[in-house]
């Protein structure tokens, strides 16, 4: 043994016992995502106008109303057509007057030229006539259809069936042929989204996307684009976005989306592997110690990122559990 003996130790102070679950990092390719804002709205919205010019005497709904195709949302009224109406038929009355009297003649101009009492040339000149009085009833009756035609353009009727999203125009007020009176909400929900048009090319139907709904922290849902739109406005690219699993009470909310636009290299670990001390994150080396990092959410909920503080080659062990805290003594 000897002196020398006393100094030899089978394992350095600073040597540690193996840790299980050592892994290796490594960089991957993943999905490179972008995230933007989304808006709930509906496929289409329906514009209810007013065809003709008057007064709004009656609006029969309000915002969040259901409606039904071909349903009369108000009514406007033009004091001026109800008398052009009322011209229009006493024109008629007086063309079937007209008319009564030609046919009349006619009756009488035939018997007595059947008798030889007057030429065929008299009986030419009153069935002209009573043809020319049964015209004149004729576009009286039209234009008296025509008039009462452009009374009941008044009705303002919804265009599909759907819920009424805005209805701000009170009674009273007048209206101008074409102006909106009602905006209502058809079709399925979606979430609709604008991209830069530089990454057009990532935006793809069939494309699974990841909505947060509760804003940042909250539960993610996947959901599927269904349509992107064939046209670029403002430097924008606009996609709708399937929303068929989220409550649509409130068109026009707004809610975080995250869309792909490409690949990237990136570094992902297990979450086990991070503990979080004082706001900062750690990660446990193999070769003993803590180092800092600094991390982002992962692709899913069991993996985060990381932007530093370790490279590809590193290995690194789980992290420690925090102890429980111990119970005071009685």
């Amino acid at each position: 043994t000897g002196p020398a003996g006393l100094f030899r130790q089978t394992t350095p102070p600073s040597a540690e016992a193996p840790v299980a679950g050592v892994m290796t990092v490594e960089r991957r390719v993943i999905p490179d995502v972008k995230p933007v804002a989304g808006e709930i709205t509906t496929r289409d919205l329906g514009q209810a106008v007013a065809r003709t010019g008057g007064t709004l005497i009656r609006l029969n709904v309000r915002e969040g109303d259901r409606v039904r195709a071909g349903q009369v949302l108000g009514v406007v009224r033009d004091a001026r057509t109800g008398l052009e109406t009322a011209g229009y038929a006493a024109m008629v009355r007086a063309a079937e007057a007209e008319a009564g009297r030609a046919d009349a003649d006619l009756t009488r101009i035939r018997g007595l030229y059947e008798k030889g009492v007057y030429a065929r040339a008299r009986l030419d000149q009153v069935e002209a006539a009573a043809r020319a009085a049964h015209g004149n009833l004729d576009a009286a009756r039209a234009q008296r259809a025509a008039s009462a035609e452009l009374g009941a353009q008044g009705a303002i009727l919804a265009p599909g069936p759907g819920q009424v999203l805005k209805a701000d125009v009170p009674v009273g007020s007048v209206v101008m042929p074409g102006q909106s009176i009602a905006v209502i909400t058809s079709g399925p929900p979606v979430v609709r989204v604008q991209a830069p048009e530089g990454q057009a090319r990532a935006l793809r139907v069939g494309s699974m996307v990841q909505l947060t709904p509760d804003g940042p922290g909250g539960d993610v849902v996947s959901a599927r684009i269904t349509q992107v739109y064939p046209s670029v406005e403002a430097g924008q690219v606009t996609a709708d976005i399937d929303a068929s699993g989220l409550s649509v009470a409130l068109v026009g909310r707004r809610i975080g989306v995250r869309l792909p636009v490409g690949e990237r290299s990136a570094i992902l670990i297990p979450r086990r592997f991070v503990s979080t001390r004082f706001g900062v994150d750690y990660v446990r080396l193999a070769s003993g110690g803590d180092t800092p990092v600094q991390t982002a959410p992962g692709p899913d909920a069991d993996t985060v990122e990381i932007l530093s503080g370790l490279a590809a080659g590193d290995r690194i062990a789980p992290a420690a559990p925090t102890p429980a805290p111990s119970k005071p003594a009685h």
